[in-house]
């Protein structure tokens, strides 16, 4: 079977893209979500640009990844300048990265009016940069940024680029269409033409701006490339980059193409959905094989056929991928999704156990009101317990009150006030807080540290709001997703409400109860 290496660069060229930022840990969570799906590279970002990139190295290189190996991204030296001096590859050498990939010209345009060089200090460049860090132990891919409009207007140019990397001994070059103008014909000829000089991995890049990416990437492989490049749902600048769920899917279903593991097909819905809510960005309901319409049924023949026999109106069977097919009539769903959280959690279930389909009911129900567990594994946790009697409240709310109050020339204060019984004893307590959640959660640990003084340990270390329904305007519901943390761990929680303060507090309860059923209080 043929073997094609997935590079993912949502961290990198994914976190450019327009409403998406992403916090160190952010970046640490996706990229243990695409080791676990069998990611070959991640980039983490470009360590000589910014101090989160920096931090991200530092931290991603003390944890303990599987299968993929940690890329560094930068660019070649600067003109007339020696790699030693240089200061993004000084960068470079402290990231603890495994592989660094550096982008260099390829357009003869881009070497005269860009760079405001000349076309043989530009290949010294080139060559000079991958030199000195293979030297010091690193693999090195090259990107050969604007590969395929830097072939159309000077070929040889452009070839001699790829060659003074490879020369230099890159272990992979990677053609960039880093304007996303071309067309999947062009990509497939321009390969045909250049590959027999190229004597390493050869790889593709594509970007969207021409509605292409994902088939000018998958015409790549076929043409002879064994790297890809893309992003988690194509997330990127403009009009994003070549999303890799689609393309991890039709190379291994439809061209047999080893590219991750055969039993990490199944968490492709699971890892878009999950980096959709990490992203703060709406998931995408018609997105191939991982969006919620992407196998959904709705048109009276369609469902008739459907029920007769799948393959009728659909191209493959939705489970390879982790999804399910849903009846729209009738809301009907399947438990593949259900099981496969069940058993990373360690519950033993099977299809045919009632309390999936009970647990399965529950999680549609609450999907519907706009609930997503995808990146919300511990209040899933505690609604799978729950479903399954094995949970225990650790206290009783009795009520709240969040006071939220703006004097003239004066900033907004916020203070909570709230009443709770904690085995069997009454707490009143209020705090202070930034924010009326920050008030909340202070006043919610106040009154439960005595009781249980592990909660000291823990914070909240990040708050993400969605609204779901912008057309209801003021009066539309809300996702709140709450990211906390302690010594040893991470781990997020959700709430839904028409108010912002009910699904903040949906999240912060389930993160708290969380925290002490990690730490197995009584």
């Amino acid at each position: 079977m043929r073997k094609v290496k997935v590079y993912d660069t949502t961290l990198r060229d994914g976190s450019q893209g327009e409403g998406i930022s992403y916090s160190v840990m952010d970046k640490i969570r996706i990229a243990e979500e695409l080791d676990k799906t069998g990611i070959a590279f991640i980039e983490g970002g470009w360590p000589g640009s910014n101090p989160k990139d920096r931090e991200f190295f530092l931290k991603v290189s003390q944890r303990k990844l599987k299968t993929a190996r940690i890329c560094a991204f930068s660019m070649t030296r600067r003109p007339n300048t020696k790699t030693e001096d240089d200061a993004n590859l000084k960068a470079l050498l402290r990231s603890k990265a495994q592989v660094i990939t550096i982008v260099g010209k390829t357009w003869d345009f881009h070497v005269k009016e860009v760079l405001k060089t000349t076309l043989d200090e530009n290949l010294s460049m080139i060559s000079d940069t991958v030199t000195y860090l293979v030297k010091k132990g690193f693999t090195v891919f090259y990107d050969a940024e604007h590969f395929f409009d830097a072939y159309k207007a000077n070929k040889d140019y452009a070839l001699k680029t790829l060659l003074s990397a490879q020369s230099a001994r890159a272990e992979a070059i990677c053609l960039c269409d880093t304007n996303g103008g071309a067309l999947t014909s062009e990509i497939t000829r321009v390969i045909g033409e250049i590959k027999d000089s190229i004597k390493v991995d050869l790889g593709i890049h594509c970007h969207n701006d021409a509605g292409v990416a994902i088939a000018n990437t998958i015409a790549a492989v076929e043409a002879g490339a064994n790297i890809v490049q893309g992003t988690i749902n194509g997330y990127g600048e403009r009009c994003g980059n070549a999303d890799l769920i689609p393309v991890i899917a039709n190379l291994k279903i439809k061209l047999n193409i080893d590219c991750i593991p055969e039993a990490k097909l199944k968490q492709l819905t699971h890892l878009s959905h999950f980096v959709s809510e990490i992203s703060n960005m709406r998931t995408k309901n018609e997105q191939p094989f991982v969006g919620d319409s992407a196998f959904a049924h709705k048109g009276g023949m369609h469902i008739n056929a459907i029920m007769k026999n799948p393959l009728s109106y659909e191209h493959i069977d939705p489970s390879l991928v982790g999804n399910h097919r849903r009846i729209l009539v009738s809301e009907l769903g399947g438990k593949t999704g259900i099981l496969l959280r069940a058993k990373d959690l360690s519950y033993d279930l099977s299809k045919e156990d009632p309390q999936t389909k009970k647990i399965l009911e529950l999680v549609q129900s609450l999907e519907h009101k706009g609930f997503q567990f995808e990146a919300a594994e511990a209040s899933f946790q505690i609604l799978m317990q729950k479903a399954l009697k094995k949970y225990k409240k650790f206290f009783e709310l009795e009520g709240f009150k969040v006071v939220i109050e703006k004097r003239s020339n004066k900033k907004i204060t916020s203070e909570a006030v709230i009443k709770l019984k904690v085995k069997g004893v009454r707490e009143h307590t209020a705090a202070e807080g930034d924010g009326p959640i920050n008030a909340l959660d202070n006043a919610l640990r106040k009154a439960l540290k005595d009781f249980y003084p592990t909660l000291a340990k823990m914070h909240l270390s990040d708050f993400k709001v969605r609204v779901l329904d912008e057309k209801a305007g003021t009066a539309a519901k809300v996702r709140v997703l709450i990211q906390s943390q302690d010594e040893e761990d991470t781990w997020n929680t959700i709430g839904v409400s028409g108010n912002i303060i009910e699904a903040s507090w949906q999240a912060l309860v389930d993160s708290v109860e969380y925290k002490l059923l990690k730490d197995k209080q009584q």
